[in-house]
């Protein structure tokens, strides 16, 4: 198994590779404007540095958010062009299931906790856990104040507003790793017949922009972003009349 896993759903770009057992090579660069310009280098460099050819990876993995638009799309997109390059299978992990699965990497955190992350317009994306793999709730959009409180909060939007949810309650990563993504996606698929895996990385397209839909995905999933809110760019109105 070799699974290449990225992630473009927060500001930080970041790619590893995973080789079943191990993460071998990883790389992150936290830059919010450079998505489209970072993440095939970081790519590169996990796959030179793993002395791996991009023909040789068995699974592609992207976060699928939650996150703004544009980030998310540049890792969606590039996981779709990929698997169809090498003819390997793209499957999508939320990208908040990655931060929480850190902590139990880090053994940072026994016990229930929140992730939460920058969703802009004084907002956060947010998940409650019960442990590093298990999500009791979400993922959501609040307002920090809205919090579940008491429960440790790890990720940027905790940092961000930690006067808001209180500093004592902040801990953890800051953003998603590759590693923690390739680590979990590679040890939900050492659990999969072939046949489910493919059922999984065939589900039918379709962004998710509901609470409901997003809850309805198991951790690792089709490459679909869940964005939970419409974005900001509309379709101009018809133009108004002009009275003399």
């Amino acid at each position: 198994m070799l699974v290449l896993a990225f992630d473009t759903a927060t500001p930080a770009v970041t790619a590893a590779l995973h080789d079943g057992d191990r993460v071998v090579a990883e790389s992150t660069t936290v830059d919010a404007r450079r998505h489209g310009e970072l993440l095939a280098p970081a790519i590169e460099k996990v796959l030179r540095e793993s002395r791996v050819r991009l023909r040789d990876v068995t699974a592609i993995v992207a976060g699928t958010g939650p996150g703004p638009y544009t980030g998310l799309r540049v890792g969606l997109m590039t996981a779709t062009a990929l698997a169809s390059t090498i003819g390997a299978p793209a499957f999508g992990v939320c990208t908040l299931d990655a931060i929480a699965y850190t902590t139990g990497r880090t053994g940072q955190i026994t016990g229930p906790f929140l992730v939460a992350t920058d969703a802009r317009r004084k907002e956060v994306f947010w998940a409650r856990y019960g442990d590093a793999v298990t999500r009791l709730d979400g993922p959501c959009v609040d307002r920090p104040h809205d919090l579940p409180p008491d429960l440790p909060v790890v990720g940027a939007g905790a940092r961000m507003y930690a006067e808001t949810i209180g500093a004592g309650r902040v801990v953890g990563p800051e953003h998603p790793s590759a590693g923690a993504l390739a680590a979990l996606a590679a040890e939900r698929l050492a659990g999969l017949t072939p046949e489910e895996a493919a059922e999984l990385a065939e589900m039918p397209e379709g962004r998710i922009d509901s609470v409901e839909k997003a809850r309805e995905l198991s951790v690792l999933g089709a490459p679909r972003p869940i964005y939970l809110r419409r974005p900001d760019a509309k379709v101009p109105g018809a133009p108004k009349r002009v009275t003399a």
